[in-house]
């Protein structure tokens, strides 16, 4: 009888302490979070930008990182090395942009909004700083995803310097489409876009990419044709320097089309 009654209180002490234990391990679990952090590490053959040179055709290194909320608001850096005086666009040898917007799908459209501004910030060649408010819409089309946007920058002290139009804002819109080839680890992807105003080069110019990815583990290996419709002619009538070596080479080392080759890590 009395071994019964050890048992028994022993049974209910192992129940207690199930049922105490119970809501500790409930509050272990905690709730996912609302923000969400993402970031990416680049290696490039060279640093283009709107299909122009920004590093002098040289390798750069490239780095960013998102704080994202479920909200659909972020904020988020990027940066990159670039050309520090030796070619005809200086910025002073680093790039940090910093942005912040807002993106969300638009009902049940399938649509998606994305919307923010822009900051481009040069430390070694801080006249060239300038602000950009920009927007965009995207739908996926099965394995096909589809983008228009335009980027603004209003008038600001950049367009005081360097640029072939008196212009004092500038307007870029873009369409983009891409997307994975199914049952393989390569996805294509296209872009083109026009640029007008303070911040043409030689001429309002058109810019293009087209490229192919090959994903393994958090590794995007990339390879693409990057350039712009700005010709040796262009370059001689906007920057009034017919036959000039210096001027051939903002040709050359800036709008030509090349192959730009890429190593991103995402994490």
């Amino acid at each position: 009888m009395l071994t019964s009654v050890r048992g028994l209180l022993a049974a209910t002490a192992l129940v207690s302490c199930v049922g105490a234990a119970a809501p500790a391990l409930a509050d272990e679990t905690a709730p996912p979070s609302d923000f969400t952090i993402t970031g990416s590490a680049a290696v490039v053959s060279q640093y283009r930008f709107r299909g122009l040179a920004q590093s002098d055709n040289k390798p750069a290194v490239q780095a960013s990182i998102t704080l994202s909320h479920s909200s659909g608001f972020y904020i988020a850096t990027w940066g990159s090395s670039a050309s520090a005086g030796n070619g005809p666009i200086n910025i002073g040898g680093t790039e940090i942009d910093v942005y912040g917007g807002y993106t969300h799908a638009i009902a049940k459209t399938g649509v998606t909004i994305d919307m923010g501004v822009y900051g481009y910030i040069y430390p070694g060649a801080p006249l060239g700083n300038y602000v950009e408010v920009y927007g965009s819409l995207a739908k996926t089309y099965g394995p096909v995803t589809a983008k228009i946007g335009a980027n603004f920058a209003p008038a600001q002290k950049v367009f005081n310097y360097n640029f072939t139009s008196p212009t004092r804002h500038n307007v870029y819109v873009y369409g983009e489409l891409g997307g994975g080839i199914p049952g393989t680890p390569i996805s294509l992807h296209s872009h083109v876009g026009h640029t007008g105003g303070g911040f043409d080069w030689a001429k309002p110019y058109w810019d293009f990419t087209v490229g192919a990815t090959y994903k393994w583990k958090n590794l995007a290996f990339d390879i693409s044709a990057v350039g712009t419709d700005v010709s040796k002619s262009d370059i001689d009538r906007g920057f009034g320097c017919i036959g000039n070596v210096s001027c051939i080479a903002y040709y050359h080392r800036m709008s030509k089309t090349v192959a730009v080759g890429s190593i991103t890590a995402s994490f």
